[in-house]
């Protein structure tokens, strides 16, 4: 198997995640504000719906490409046979190492960020500030291991899910698929995904806006969940599944339609080149 290219899977997903960050930027500041525990009307309701968007643009692009250089090399690294049944195994092992890696750089961007949508009367610079003047650089990555419990198994359905739906499509016609058939299969892979993982994303967004000092913040996943589920019960757990089910859908359409694309172009440029 051929050893995938650094810049490519760099260049190739840094395209593609500002793509989807910044085109589907309002419907994530409405799941923000349905997550908020202040309720969706005190957090902001519809207005100023780019609220924080200058850390959600600054964020994608390392964000993504930091993904996809990991899951690529460590799908080239596993090496396995593509008739293998260990296949899913191996998008799985390369989306889990993509998201621990791609975490460390997005969860400072989501905190700022989701703190601005829910106060867009303050500027992005001044909540940064207020960050650090008053937790310092923990502060920036409160939330981390909540992230990292909402990714991973996002990542799990999402990834197998779509290389599972690009290769049966790829047998049913009997060529590789083409960049909007494999975002077809992102989109519907990333819906899923999204549905599933709502609760985890919810005690995500809880422990991310929680008062500095409170239990909440301390980012236990669980007590956070507990604590949605005895004040708000099920439909609690699953506050914005629809706008981030849509957000996400399209953002798979996107994100990794974008991504074959920019990566097929590369690819082609190089073998093209002298």
């Amino acid at each position: 198997m051929e050893q995938p290219g650094f810049m490519t899977s760099l260049v190739a997903g840094g395209i593609a995640g500002v793509s989807v960050d910044l085109i589907l930027y309002p419907l994530d500041t409405i799941k923000t504000r349905l997550q908020s525990p202040q309720g969706f009307n005190k957090a902001g309701g519809f207005r100023g719906i780019y609220a924080g968007v200058p850390s959600a643009a600054i964020g994608s692009f390392p964000n993504a490409a930091a993904f996809f250089i990991t899951y690529e090399y460590v799908k080239w690294f596993l090496h396995t046979d593509s008739s293998s049944y260990l296949m899913p195994v191996k998008h799985m092992l390369a989306a889990s190492a993509g998201e621990v890696v791609a975490c460390l750089i997005r969860v400072p961007s989501e905190v700022v960020k989701q703190r601005t949508q829910v106060s867009a009367s303050s500027r992005t610079f001044q909540i940064f500030s207020n960050i650090l003047y008053q937790e310092g650089i923990h502060g920036l990555y409160r939330g981390y291991t909540s992230t990292v419990l909402r990714e991973i198994p996002f990542s799990l359905v999402q990834f197998p899910l779509w290389e599972s739906l690009k290769a049966l499509w790829c047998w049913r016609q009997d060529h590789v698929v083409d960049c909007w058939q494999s975002a077809v299969c992102g989109a519907f892979a990333g819906g899923f995904a999204a549905v599933v993982t709502t609760p985890l994303d919810v005690a995500k967004t809880r422990i991310m806006l929680a008062k500095a000092g409170s239990s909440t913040a301390s980012g236990n996943v669980l007590s956070a969940l507990h604590g949605v589920w005895r004040t708000h019960g099920l439909p609690g757990l699953f506050a914005g599944v629809f706008p981030r089910t849509a957000a996400i859908s399209l953002g798979g359409f996107i994100f990794l339609g974008a991504y074959d694309q920019t990566r097929s172009l590369l690819v082609g440029l190089g073998r093209g080149g002298p």
